[in-house]
């Protein structure tokens, strides 16, 4: 999977909120997880992991949704409510981008997966990394290696 040239230019459904991506992804990831299933209506959602100041807002604000608590401050357009990128507090240096939510997302594969223990049985990504719950610091490391590597053949 290679990714597109830079910038990558994303929205929200209704055009309210726009953004820009200024750097390539770290990661490309799918998750599994009982609140990623209701927080995208779906089976999983997509990531595309990036450094905390790739995204560049164009257009619109964004407002906090989901539990609106916690660490995780997710981001959602007002109006049409599309979940568009995952922040957190503390910054742990990294956005999650929705992949779906880019202009031009077909070149998008999950390299990774985390929890497959909440997959819905038939949910399959084909992602080359598989994990029950969320990987933990070295699995993570590992596994963006291994992408970076795959990026540069």
């Amino acid at each position: 999977m290679k990714q597109p040239s830079l910038p990558w230019e994303a929205g929200c459904l209704c055009g309210g909120v726009r953004f820009r991506i200024m750097a390539p992804a770290i990661m490309t990831m799918a998750c599994h997880c009982a609140d990623c299933q209701k927080m995208s209506a779906s089976a999983f959602s997509t990531t595309i992991m990036l450094p905390m100041d790739a995204v560049e807002l164009t257009h619109g604000e964004t407002a906090r949704g989901g539990l609106g608590t916690g660490r995780r401050r997710h981001h959602h357009c007002e109006r049409c409510k599309s979940w568009l990128f995952t922040t957190f507090e503390p910054d742990t240096g990294f956005t999650n981008v929705r992949a779906t939510m880019l202009d031009d997302h077909g070149w998008y594969v999950p390299f990774a997966e985390s929890f497959t223990s909440e997959a819905l049985p038939w949910a399959k990504t084909g992602a080359a990394f598989s994990f029950e719950k969320f990987p933990d610091e070295a699995d993570r490391t590992k596994v963006i290696a291994a992408f970076q590597a795959a990026q540069e053949r």
